[in-house]
């Protein structure tokens, strides 16, 4: 078949499905922080952050929902595994989603995680500097494990923030690089896995993965200082911090 003329016209793009008004309300309803930048939303376990294969309902997709008198669609500047919960951030404009992506490049801005994980770390407190890769041959296309001739850096700083004699703790997680499935692939490989992980530890029927994405420290602008947005855990995970009597304080 003879290719198209250099001057052919393009196909316009498909226009985007309207967001519903019960998916309208549902994001809407995550938002915890708003600002002429960005967005934070307190994003549910299971929902997906972008669509793949079989899957009909996710964030992007609602984004519209999220204009707020906006000319722009709002853009993605990170993402979130499907099962992970917590904070997310929408950048409202191309300035801002330029800024936000440069900030997440170059390392500026800081992620805290909290993790309920099976058993205890040797140390209250380090790092997991473990490279990761892709698993060969993995049903799942993201599944990774620890490569220390052929994996990428990464690095996780810890610190356990409460623990239940041996049997259970809470992690506060800093994950200084961004590898796919990486704090996950780190406590497994630490011999703590979160708990509920389907991939790396053991899948525990009708229970969400026990991981959240609970602060963010952000640099909007290069003339203010950053602020702090800080996600309520979700139900399930608030209910093993109460059932193992944790305390993030201590």
């Amino acid at each position: 078949t003879a290719p198209p003329p250099a001057n052919a016209a393009r196909p316009e793009p498909k226009p985007r499905p309207a967001v519903s008004e019960r998916d309208a309300a549902e994001i809407q309803k995550m938002v915890i922080h708003r600002d002429d930048w960005a967005i934070a939303l307190n994003k549910p376990p299971g929902l997906a952050v972008q669509g793949g294969s079989g899957t009909e309902k996710h964030i992007d997709g609602m984004l519209d929902a999220l204009r707020f008198g906006y000319e722009e669609r709002p853009r993605l500047v990170h993402r979130l595994d499907k099962d992970t919960s917590g904070l997310l951030l929408i950048a409202r404009n191309g300035q801002a989603a330029k800024r936000l992506s440069e900030s997440f490049r170059d390392r500026e801005t800081e992620k805290l995680y909290w993790a309920v994980v099976v058993g205890v770390p040797p140390k209250n407190e380090g790092a997991i500097n473990l490279p990761l890769a892709k698993r060969p041959g993995a049903r799942d296309r993201e599944t990774m494990q620890v490569d220390e001739e052929n994996g990428q850096k990464a690095l996780t700083h810890f610190q356990v923030l409460d623990r239940a004699g041996n049997r259970a703790a809470l992690l506060a997680l800093w994950p200084r690089t961004g590898r796919t499935h990486q704090l996950r692939v780190h406590c497994a490989a630490a011999g703590c896995p979160i708990v509920a992980d389907r991939f790396y530890g053991k899948a525990i029927p009708d229970t969400m993965l026990h991981l959240q994405s609970h602060a963010i420290v952000l640099p909007l602008s290069k003339s203010k200082p950053p602020i702090r947005v800080e996600a309520t855990p979700p139900r399930h995970m608030l209910a093993a911090l109460q059932a193992c009597g944790f305390n993030p304080a201590t």
